[in-house]
């Protein structure tokens, strides 16, 4: 019997959240050898379309399945559609989206009327999961302007972890040239890390809140004789000049609004890592502490795969993060639910009753110097966490629950099955009965 047809339609030649995050789907589909995987690759905004890496034999695999143009012989038993749900579009005889949903409390109304084109959709979180299960819009008439009926999710969902691959992400002492070359130029011993893009929004407001991050940690060792040092692996959408001269912008605009005789170092590491070397610079002995103010994730891939280096990790718990991290193991900055601004987001994104969380500004600038003056209290947490999430939150753990979304999802299609002829019999080999005269 033929296997069933899978087409998945994902940015998988990207680098973004998104990009790795299809990547991992698409192996895992193809390492349970049940199905026959078709990929249809697509852009994630500006991007770079060159993560498919030529001695990476997973990505080999994702490589030999990719459409040549979007188009099929015969309709695909299942189509997953990994996009933000606005883009979703049911191609198969049964469909899933797959999505990290919104960063918020609230995901606009196209986004909810795309999920109800699917059969079912696949969160990376709870948190994700429950703003599209708390969402309700008024359906207007368009020409009396009056309501005629209540926008609400209908569908069934699922929440799948995006898991960390243990062979890649792991204790070691290992680091490239380039990237030794790299710390050998911060002379500080004692560095907290960040990781993600700077995305658009004013001072506070942008997703990650690396603008009032940055400020935090300069006055909260400002003045101070043998500071730490804060490493910034950040970027807006690309690896270019331009956007490295946007970053170091904006880092020393920050560093003049602190008003002091010394300031810490900030070192900025913009380009393109591969996945062993962001593993190699999460355990570079300089690195002693992982650090974020996020103010929303769907899920928070770079954090969870931070934890795998059995160093402490400083953040907020809560949005889709929160799914991960263990109170009693991470070092939590304490928030509250505050309303989304509208610089955060472009227009068709924006919402008076979102919300997502914002940490306590003086809080965090006390921690971070409590971290730095009694690391060992807190060196400890960073490697309970990294057994607890090895063991729940892998690559492989991740694909077993895909697997069994997938399988339970194809229950319900016919199957092509082989058309089995009777066997012809030969002409001469046919004996006719004896007729008798009457």
């Amino acid at each position: 019997m033929n296997k069933p047809l899978v087409l998945v339609t994902a940015p998988v030649g990207t680098r973004s959240g998104y990009g790795n995050h299809s990547r991992d789907i698409c192996r895992a589909l193809i390492e349970s050898d049940k199905y026959d995987v078709k990929i249809n690759p697509v852009r994630w905004g500006a991007t770079p379309m060159n993560a498919l890496e030529d001695k990476n034999p997973h990505h080999l695999e994702i490589y030999k399945r990719l459409l040549p143009e979007p188009r099929m012989d015969r309709q695909p038993d299942l189509h997953l559609h990994i996009v933000i749900p606005n883009e979703f579009q049911p191609l198969g005889k049964k469909n899933i989206g797959i999505t990290a949903g919104i960063e918020h409390t609230l995901p606009p109304a196209d986004w909810v009327e795309g999920v109800n084109r699917m059969d079912m959709t696949i969160f990376t979180s709870e948190f994700s999961k429950e703003s599209f299960e708390n969402a309700s819009f008024d359906r207007i008439d368009k020409q009396t302007r009056q309501k005629v009926g209540t926008l609400k999710m209908e569908k069934p969902t699922e929440v799948l972890f995006e898991g960390a691959d243990p062979e890649i992400y792991k204790v070691t002492n290992e680091a490239t040239i380039d990237l030794k070359n790299e710390f050998d130029k911060i002379k500080e011993d004692f560095c907290f890390l960040f990781v993600g893009h700077w995305l658009q929004g004013n001072m506070g407001e942008d997703r990650k809140d690396i603008g009032m991050m940055l400020k935090v940690f300069l006055e909260a060792f400002k003045n101070t004789k043998n500071p730490p040092a804060l490493i910034m692996k950040t970027s807006s959408a690309s690896f270019s000049v331009m956007d490295r001269n946007e970053m170091k912008k904006k880092i020393d605009m920050i560093k003049k609004e602190v008003k002091a005789e010394t300031l810490p170092k900030i070192y900025l590491l913009h380009g393109d890592l591969k996945d062993e070397e962001m593993n190699q610079m999460y355990n570079h002995p300089k690195v002693k502490a992982h650090l974020t103010f996020t103010h929303g994730e769907g899920f928070g891939r770079p954090m969870l795969e931070a934890t795998f280096s059995g160093k402490p990790l400083i953040a907020p718990i809560s949005t889709g993060q929160a799914d991960f991290l263990d109170k009693e193991y991470t070092i939590e900055l304490p928030h509250t639910m505050t309303k989304v601004p509208n610089s955060a987001f472009p227009k068709e994104y924006q919402n008076q009753e979102a919300y997502w969380s914002t940490v306590d500004y003086g809080t965090a600038l006390q921690i971070l110097k409590e971290v730095y003056k009694n690391y060992k209290k807190y060196e400890i947490r960073g490697k309970k966490q990294m057994i607890v999430n090895r063991e729940n939150f892998s690559h492989e753990k991740m694909k077993e629950k895909l697997i069994s979304i997938v399988d339970k999802m194809l229950e319900g299609v016919p199957q092509e099955v082989a058309l089995k002829l009777p066997k012809l019999v030969k002409k001469s080999d046919v004996k006719l009965p004896k007729l008798k005269k009457v």
